[in-house]
């Protein structure tokens, strides 16, 4: 059957203005944030509710017609990018909270919420929803199920997987089952644990039932500059050796620096490298947990130390870090977001290796990362103007990942594997664990229609 057969279908159940297949509307969604990576689809499906959700996946499955869900569109790893010849389901418009119970902490929300609307809405209970990845302000939370996003706190909350409860999800075939319960106890084979992080290609969450936690009594916040990043990355190998787990620790660099101050103001200190630290708690102890902090800073490589004051100053100094990503566009028309992590305590190395990686490339990277748990972003500044350069960006971007893997660590924290990392998932795993990752796919998906090409090649494409 041709997609063509496909649309006319749906045009019998939904109306023309909730699915689109204009030159206009197809161009719009041919890439996600990952925009090195381009593919039209055939036609766009605007699912206001769960029944928009099967009626599609089912016309999908009987008529061998690829789809890939989206949310925000923003994926780094070229995640939501759509497959030739398939359609895109847009989640965006169900985005409705559907139930808040304080008591038990929980939220029940459709797929196309933003994470940041959860905490906005949990906020006068005094709680909040903690995973909050950079892009909170704009991503969906189907998007951080679909690749387990992480976040700046999840140093101490832990990632999407941690705090999802249970999902309604809409299989590639169309039937719709639940994946584990309110109360979060296990109950039979983990298939919550299996789908969150799975990239859609297990089919489309619906619903998703997350945990809420109770907001901190009390927040301590403090900058200190260093003369170069290894500097800045022992002293995070440091607090860990200290027995401390701040709720957050970031790293930025000089240039990622530069242009969030260009870009918000947010009064950074000048320096190679700035270490940002959080701890969170009880009053009491906070407090002492700071002080025990403070010290191991004092007796660190810092030339500066500054403590945040206030709400308004922390918000400041968060925006800083947040808007780091869209901030480097103040320094380069072009850039990749790399995504990879290190051991802690080889924090150090791996970010000397970054800058020697980059100057035999010729090339800058800016650095922002969750340094409490070896997730690296380098940012690979280039101009795409320029003949080859992103072929080259490209290269320095695979380097960096293998060193990832040399150094014990992995080729992604919280981007997901997606289009851009499927050559190096070999290098992670041998042919027997890839073998096992597309027979679980197959026994789902036989077909290969839900977010084909995503994380693993789809069969017959050569590699």
């Amino acid at each position: 059957m041709s997609t063509s057969t496909l649309i006319a279908a749906l045009s019998e159940v939904l109306p023309p203005d909730r699915l689109l297949h204009g030159e206009a509307a197809r161009k719009a969604f041919e890439s996600d944030a990952l925009t090195a990576f381009s593919s039209r689809p055939e036609a766009i499906v605007l699912a206001e509710d769960a029944d928009d959700v099967v009626a599609t996946v089912r016309a999908c499955h009987r008529h061998g017609v690829p789809f890939v869900p989206r949310g925000s569109g923003t994926s780094l790893s070229g995640g939501s990018l759509p497959v030739a010849g398939g359609i895109v389901i847009a989640l965006n418009r169900m985005n409705r909270i559907l139930r808040l119970d304080a008591q038990e902490q929980i939220a029940i929300v459709q797929p196309g919420v933003i994470n940041a609307a959860i905490s906005a809405a949990a906020a006068p209970h005094g709680l909040l929803y903690a995973p909050d990845p950079s892009s909170q302000s704009v991503c969906t939370i189907g998007g951080n199920v679909a690749f387990n996003s992480g976040g700046a706190h999840c140093l101490k909350h832990g990632m999407t997987s941690n705090h999802v409860l249970a999902a309604t999800v809409v299989l590639p075939d169309g039937e719709v089952v639940t994946l584990g319960n309110e109360a979060g106890d296990p109950c039979g084979p983990d298939w919550l644990g299996l789908f969150v992080g799975s990239e859609g290609l297990f089919g489309i969450v619906v619903d998703v039932t997350v945990r809420l936690l109770t907001r901190a009594e009390a927040t301590r916040t403090i900058l200190a500059a260093y003369p170069s990043l290894q500097d800045a990355g022992d002293a995070v190998s440091e607090v860990i050796a200290s027995g401390l787990l701040p709720v957050a620790m970031e790293i930025l660099d000089r240039l990622t620096i530069e242009a969030a101050e260009a870009a918000v103001g947010p009064g950074y200190p000048p320096a190679e490298a700035l270490l940002l630290i959080e701890v969170e708690g009880e009053r009491d102890l906070v407090e002492a947990e700071f002080a025990a902090l403070c010290a191991v800073i004092d007796a660190s490589a810092a030339t500066a130390v500054r403590h945040v004051v206030g709400d308004d100053e922390r918000a400041l100094v968060w925006k800083g870090r947040k808007s780091a990503f869209s901030a480097v566009g103040w320094l380069s028309p072009d850039y990749i977001v790399q995504d990879g992590v290190v051991p802690r305590s080889r924090l150090g190395e791996a970010l000397a290796e970054i800058e020697r990686l980059a100057a035999s490339y010729g090339l800058r990277v800016a650095n922002v990362f969750h340094a409490g748990d070896g997730n690296l972003h380098p940012l690979i500044l280039f101009d795409g103007r320029v003949r080859g350069a992103l072929e080259q960006a490209e290269a320095l971007a695979g380097d960096i990942l293998r060193m990832c893997i040399a150094l014990g660590g992995s080729i992604t924290g919280e981007h997901g594997i997606g289009m851009e990392k499927r050559a190096y998932l070999p290098l992670m795993y041998d042919e027997a664990d890839i073998a096992l990752m597309r027979e679980l796919r197959a026994a789902v998906d036989p077909a290969e229609l839900s977010n084909r090409g995503k994380m693993l090649l789809p069969i017959g494409e050569p590699a």
